[in-house]
């Protein structure tokens, strides 16, 4: 580029130099080859000119960047399978407790979060913005996953580690499983198999608050609240939050329903 502007300014001296000599004779053959001349120079600057500014003239501004289509977490969780292998029940919606154990053909998709616990792929984008807008209740800190996904094997150990400790106690070995049961559940029947849930904690209690007033927002329900206990056998868990869909939380968060309610209804209407 600073060539052919050197080209140009050039040319424009060598013109302004032939007119400085007035109205001197110049035999008609030198005018001949100085038109020539002039023209070879003139015509592949207006073409480059015609390159350039063409477009921009045309449309009376400088040309925009095309548009990025940009898909949002609702066209996402549009374009996923919404029913789960026994092809009956959306994925979102899938209901494992004491009664309804983990499905045994399900296979998770996962996806590591920052931290490395893991989750159900499809969840991903909605929890990062539940993390991301839960600073506003965290004292400006992201919230941290400090659960996700379980393999069998983990449940198991977390499981067997509450029944040890209830025994430590002095409870027999039926009541130290049922107390257990009250905070972990037995492998094949935590929702953390599937993915969908988290634990979360945070630098104050007040993020809980927060969670429980916004997290339907992004999709996510206060899983196990104390007045629920007798319908989902869970103590009250202020961390657990699973995802259930935006639609779904919405109606649960208005209308103070468990998953086990939400989806009894559900099910009673269809």
């Amino acid at each position: 580029m600073m060539t052919e502007d050197r080209t140009v300014r050039s040319r424009t001296a060598q013109r302004r130099s032939r007119c400085k000599g007035g109205s001197r004779y110049v035999p008609e053959c030198t005018l001949d080859v100085l038109c020539v001349v002039f023209l070879a120079a003139v015509f592949p600057l207006i073409g480059a000119a015609l390159v350039v500014w063409g477009p921009w003239e045309r449309s009376g501004a400088a040309p925009e960047a095309p548009d990025i289509p940009v898909t949002t977490v609702q066209q996402v969780q549009d374009q996923e399978p919404q029913e789960d292998g026994d092809g009956g029940t959306p994925w979102n919606l899938l209901l494992v407790n004491r009664q309804n154990p983990i499905p045994a053909d399900l296979e998770p998709h996962l996806t590591e979060l920052p931290g490395g616990e893991q989750v159900d792929a499809r969840i991903y984008e909605p929890l990062m913005e539940l993390l991301e807008a839960a600073r506003e209740g965290n004292q400006g800190h992201l919230p941290e996953v400090v659960s996700g996904y379980r393999t069998w094997e983990k449940q198991q150990s977390l499981y067997d580690a509450k029944v040890e400790k209830y025994r430590g106690q002095g409870y027999s070995e039926e009541e130290a499983r049922a107390l257990a049961e009250e905070w972990a559940a037995p492998p094949g029947y935590s929702e953390h198999q599937a993915g969908l849930a988290v634990d979360l904690s945070g630098v104050v209690y007040d993020l809980y608050f927060w969670l429980q007033e916004n997290s339907w927002r992004y999709g996510f329900v206060f899983r196990y609240p104390g007045d629920k206990s007798g319908i989902t056998g869970i103590a009250e868990e202020v961390w657990h939050y699973r995802y259930v869909g935006v639609e779904a939380a919405e109606v649960m968060f208005e209308r103070g329903l468990c998953l086990e309610e939400y989806v009894g209804e559900a099910e009673g209407e269809a």
